[in-house]
């Protein structure tokens, strides 16, 4: 899904990437894993990152995936992004190890809250027409931990059927305390529309209630560019 954009990008720009390891290369995933983003140090402008693993097939319940890991990095341009996406080789490892692989890059229009005490800033205006994409990500108390995995499997039912999302996938630091979910909607209202019903309202109102969280981030994005395949689809 290249989305097609004429006009310059200025600012920051956000890269997830996405990857399915094969079976032959499962453990060269686990310990680029265990090394975390080290390994991305001294990438050309690059201001955060994590290295994430995925819930089973990519979902949000307590069984990990053996395969399937995400990386969420934040740049300081898109000539820094594109850099870094077409010519590191850590990307091209990735790649010729998967099955599949996706590459979204992003600009931020929304951020409430922080991710290691760090927060994103606005680079993009709210849109009105178009696809949007989301990271919820939290770090969860322990005690309250087996609360808040009570409220994780309606909600991943719901997102699975739910009108107008593209793309959806578990990701986590940690595993039960350290979780995160990215999304890729067709607008804001579809995004809207599942954050505030059903289950996942049911967990977020709970969450807020009982304090489940020890930090949390919600940013919401204007997707620039979704390339590769992931879960079956294509992305061009």
């Amino acid at each position: 899904m290249h989305l097609g954009l004429t006009e310059p990008v200025n600012g920051q720009v956000v890269v997830v990437l996405l990857a399915d390891i094969v079976q032959s290369s499962r453990w060269w995933g686990w310990l680029r894993i265990v090394q975390g983003s080290a390994a991305l140090r001294s990438v050309p402008g690059l201001l955060f990152a994590k290295l994430l693993g995925s819930g089973h097939e990519g979902g949000f319940g307590l069984k990990p995936s053996a395969s399937r890991q995400g990386l969420f990095a934040l740049f300081e341009s898109a000539q820094t992004a594109d850099d870094f996406v077409a010519h590191t080789q850590w990307v091209q490892n990735y790649q010729q190890r998967s099955a599949d692989f996706c590459c979204v890059k992003l600009q931020t229009w929304s951020c409430r809250g922080t991710w290691d005490g760090f927060s994103l800033s606005e680079a993009a205006l709210e849109p009105i027409h178009g696809p949007v994409a989301a990271l919820t990500r939290a770090s969860i108390k322990l005690g309250k931990a087996p609360a808040f995995w009570r409220h994780a499997p309606p909600s991943e039912r719901a997102l699975e059927r739910v009108q107008g999302c593209q793309l959806a996938v578990g990701l986590g630091e940690a595993p039960l305390l350290r979780q995160a979910t990215f999304t890729i909607w067709d607008s804001v209202a579809d995004m809207n529309a599942y954050a505030r019903s059903g289950a996942h309202l049911q967990a977020i109102q709970a969450a807020a209630q009982h304090g489940y969280f020890a930090e949390s981030m919600f940013a919401r994005f204007v997707p620039l560019q979704v390339k590769g395949q992931w879960q079956g689809k294509s992305y061009a």
